[in-house]
């Protein structure tokens, strides 16, 4: 059941900055974003570079201040210095002292949180086992592979037992293996009870983490809902797996739409074609694999986003 507070409140928040040199202009970043986040969420912040999402974030951290509007965090206005005790923070772009060791690192960071010796020493062993540095908790920084320092970021951003993690671009630049380390921390801090707040623009990951997501672009709310209902569930095609009989060529009804995938085929056809089509492989003795349908993925709507016009109509789905 949802908290009566939310985790996140945002109201019509709104960032100008002024560019240029001698005619300066304003431009602005983002524009009356309003939204909310139930704790215990894992919430995703969605939109290409320039959208709109580091500003946000940065505003909700109190990093630099609103044109307009308001947010609250965990029912306290983002200008409480008190609420930081309770949210835990990732940039983009972070910078550790990278002589220093990942248990040294994490002994800093509890410093802030004014934990005795004995108290620092066993959460950092905690949280280093957490996040799968137990055995490099002695390595320095600089050896650290990008995947690594991802994770020793997360850690420092959780050393304090926060409520509500905010996480920017949690898996950029990182290889495949990388990036599972890191989904495995975030599902792990769902299960713990936290809230988790991450951009990015990599859909898959949000599709697979994330309980709801809100698209930005051009610093304008486009959408708000779980993945699966930010888009169509309409049925595109449906997609058939199958194996034909060896050294039997296929029918040219057939032949003209399948593709060959490494000694199977794949074929799609209209919903309103499966049976007809079906009936045309067991006529030549096809072995059927798999039937599924093609819906839309997050990644088309987001891709429809970035191609609209920009001053298309847009409907966001409800909250």
């Amino acid at each position: 059941m949802a908290s009566q507070i939310p985790a996140i409140e945002i109201t019509g928040l709104t960032k100008d900055y002024s560019v240029g040199f001698w005619r300066k202009r304003m431009r602005r970043s983002l524009d009356h974003l309003s939204l909310r986040v139930e704790e215990g969420e894992i919430f995703g912040f969605l939109g290409p570079n320039g959208a709109g999402k580091t500003t946000t974030l940065k505003l909700l951290m109190g990093l630099i201040f609103p044109t307009d509007g308001t947010a609250n965090i965990l029912g306290r206005p983002i200008d409480d210095i008190s609420m930081h005790r309770d949210i835990g923070y990732l940039p983009e772009h972070p910078y550790f002292y990278d002589y220093l060791t990942a248990r040294e690192l994490l002994d800093y960071y509890a410093r802030f949180s004014h934990y005795p010796a004995e108290e620092r020493r066993v959460r950092v062993a905690r949280v280093l086992e957490r996040v799968g540095l137990a055995s490099a908790a002695d390595v320095q920084l600089r050896k650290f592979s990008k995947g690594m320092l991802q994770r020793a970021g997360i850690a420092q951003a959780i050393i304090h037992d926060p409520r509500l993690v905010f996480l920017d671009e949690p898996m950029s630049g990182l290889d495949p293996i990388g990036r599972h380390e890191v989904r495995d921390i975030i599902l792990d801090l769902k299960t713990q009870g936290r809230t988790v707040f991450f951009s990015t623009h990599i859909l898959s990951d949000a599709e697979m983490l994330c309980d709801r997501v809100a698209v930005l672009h051009e610093g304008k709310l486009r959408g708000i809902g779980s993945p699966g209902k930010i888009v169509s569930l309409e049925v595109q095609a449906m997609e058939i797996l199958f194996e034909p009989v060896e050294n039997q060529p296929l029918p040219s009804n057939l032949a003209q739409h399948a593709t060959p995938v490494g000694g199977r085929y794949r074929m799609e056809v209209p919903e309103a074609e499966l049976y007809r089509t079906i009936n045309d492989l067991r006529s030549c003795s096809a072995r059927i694999l798999s039937v599924s349908p093609v819906r839309p993925t997050l990644e088309d709507y987001f891709l429809g986003l970035v191609e609209r016009k920009p001053n298309a109509p847009v409907e966001a789905h409800a909250q």
